[in-house]
């Protein structure tokens, strides 16, 4: 679960680039496709939360 956690978390961080076209022509076929990403980048970092938090809690140590 965490790395669904880290993969979130890099595209939590890609799309806020490409929202603010940080990322040339990458980031507008980013937010072409994924246009509600790109105006709440925030939707997928809750997304990671949720998964890290839900990866500490099933862990077994």
């Amino acid at each position: 679960m965490y790395y669904v956690a880290a993969a979130l978390l890099v595209l939590s961080g890609l799309f806020y680039s490409a929202s603010h076209h940080e990322i040339g022509s990458f980031g507008v076929t980013m937010c072409t496709y994924g246009s509600a990403f790109c105006n709440n980048p925030l939707i997928v970092f809750a997304g990671a939360a949720l998964a890290g938090a839900w990866g500490m809690f099933v862990s077994i140590k």
